[in-house]
């Protein structure tokens, strides 16, 4: 999957700092760790943030850029319950003993549009509660639960987000969900033990606390999104959230197929 952040949804992400706090404090600028499990709390929380009218108003603004739809008429409506969303674990790179290959990052709300379009939201836990800190084109997280659910009930799926790859994990074993998953570890996937030496060498070097971390490289995770965008997405080190200190997060992003 390619990434690519454009004009129209930085105008959209700008709206979202209506949710979001306008300006970020010291105390915001630091993300939250984000819970460990997902209750059923936890859920009430995020759905609440996600169904906002605040939200809502923004979400019919975002389904309704470059003219798609007129704002009034794109009636959002959230669908179902949040889901959560799992990325690599820093720890797990680490090789800390006893870490999970994932933590959870934020939860994934889906929106649908009167015209069919959808977008999903990413609701996380702030400094000021748990609010949206992102709208994203497409349901990439909701159609990875799936998959990873059809190919390995009860498995752990997660995002590699450095290479924008996912997998699902479970009984010692790491199985690709996309082309650039099978890239990585094959299409018959490869070994827990495996994969923790692949990320390692990949990014042991690049955690929290280094040299090169240290440096301002978003963990030396981040990538360009393209040639023309500039914009770095994700890393372990900071996640999601930081990417412009947490309640003022002001990245969308598109999802273009394999082979556009």
């Amino acid at each position: 999957m390619t990434l690519r952040a454009t004009a129209a949804a930085v105008l959209a992400a700008t709206a979202l700092m209506g949710i979001a706090a306008a300006t970020a404090t010291e105390a915001s600028a630091t993300p939250v760790p984000q819970p460990q499990s997902v209750t059923a709390e936890t859920r009430a929380a995020a759905a609440r943030a996600a169904s906002a009218p605040d939200t809502l108003a923004t979400l019919s603004r975002f389904f309704a850029r470059e003219g798609r739809i007129a704002p009034d008429a794109a009636r959002p409506r959230i669908e179902g319950e949040p889901i959560p969303v799992n990325h690599l674990s820093p720890d797990f790179v680490a090789g800390k003993a006893g870490a999970p290959v994932a933590r959870l990052e934020f939860l994934a709300g889906k929106a649908v549009a009167a015209d069919g379009q959808q977008a999903v939201l990413w609701t996380a836990r702030t400094g000021e509660g748990w609010q949206v800190v992102n709208i994203a084109t497409g349901d990439d997280e909701f159609r990875y639960a799936r998959s990873g659910e059809e190919k390995l009930p009860g498995g752990t799926v997660f995002r590699e987000p450095q290479i924008d790859a996912w997998y699902v994990a479970g009984g010692g074993r790491v199985l690709p969900l996309d082309e650039d998953a099978v890239a990585a570890v094959g299409s018959g996937g490869t070994s827990l033990a495996a994969y923790r030496a692949r990320v390692t060498r990949a990014y042991g070097d690049k955690l929290p606390g280094s040299a090169y971390a240290e440096r301002g490289m978003a963990g030396g995770f981040a990538e360009p999104v393209s040639a023309g965008g500039g914009v770095p997405v994700g890393g372990i080190a900071a996640g999601a959230l930081a990417l412009a200190g947490v309640g003022a997060l002001t990245l969308a992003r598109r999802r273009t197929p394999a082979g556009a």
